[in-house]
């Protein structure tokens, strides 16, 4: 299972960084990440329990959707109250969803199932592929969050989690985990401001996301910081609550070792829409 990680990783990796370091422009990284928003569509609307050529075709239809209108309107910024209703309707969405359990997510719908899965990886894709067109650093900067939060959670709660976040959802996550994941979030926002006073990355760090986030102020950065965390974890519960109900360990086996594309994503939903709102809040 390790091997099949790291090669996996190893070769997503060997795609993702050329397109996301790609000097001409967004185009090579939207269209791979087109790529994988289709294939996400597509384990969406089968936990949805939409089987067969019909997942496969909501799957294909949301990334040519996308693509087009991409194509069409991309590059073009969207009101700051879009990021902002993306935000609330999210932080809505968890607490509703996480509060009632398994079970009342399965007796929402099929249909509403399908579009707020659709609608968030619209969301999630369009706020990606926007934060790169501000700079790999603004985007960079957005996805480690959510990875050190997320590593910081694993090993702080397997160090020292007791009481459980939320049992019946996932019951490795802990209270302890949440506390580091965001502690862990602080460090590196603190690491990151720090390192943008080098003389060799600085300049490419002073206009990235912690930045940025920062020119409003320290307390409202903290206080979006704390935001951004608490969706993360939220996000991945999410994620972990749909497949419970849909009686399934992960979303598909597209990575080998890794489990499905909406596996490694999950938490990044609900992130990326409500980065870009912080970075209109500030100015950045």
């Amino acid at each position: 299972m390790l091997r099949q990680r790291v090669i996996t990783a190893v070769v997503l990796l060997a795609v993702l960084l050329p397109a996301l370091f790609y000097p001409g422009g967004s185009g090579p990284f939207a269209v791979l990440t087109l790529v994988l928003m289709g294939a996400a569509g597509w384990e969406w609307a089968r936990l949805c329990g939409v089987g067969g050529a019909a997942a496969g075709a909501l799957g294909a239809g949301l990334a040519l959707a996308l693509g087009g209108v991409w194509w069409r309107w991309g590059g073009v910024a969207l009101p700051a109250a879009v990021w902002w209703a993306a935000t609330a309707g999210w932080v809505v969405l968890l607490a509703l969803v996480l509060r009632q359990g398994v079970d009342a997510w399965g007796a929402w719908p099929r249909g509403v199932r399908v579009l707020v899965g659709v609608a968030a990886l619209t969301l999630a894709w369009w706020a990606m592929v926007t934060l790169h067109t501000q700079g790999v650093a603004v985007l960079l900067g957005a996805l480690l969050l959510v990875w050190v939060a997320d590593i910081a959670a694993y090993f702080g709660g397997r160090a020292w989690g007791r009481r459980k976040l939320a049992p019946t959802i996932s019951p490795g996550k802990t209270w302890a985990g949440a506390v580091s994941g965001a502690a862990a979030v602080l460090a590196l926002a603190w690491l990151w401001t720090w390192a943008a006073h080098w003389p060799t990355v600085g300049p490419w760090l002073a206009d990235g996301f912690y930045a940025r986030l920062g020119r409003g102020g320290a307390a409202g950065a903290l206080a979006w910081l704390m935001l951004l965390t608490a969706l993360s974890i939220a996000g991945d519960l999410f994620e972990s609550l749909v497949k419970r109900s849909a009686g399934v360990k992960d979303s598909s086996g597209l990575l080998p070792g890794h489990g499905g594309v909406l596996d490694r994503i999950d938490a990044l939903l609900p992130v990326l829409p409500a980065a870009l709102a912080a970075l209109t809040w500030q100015g950045g």
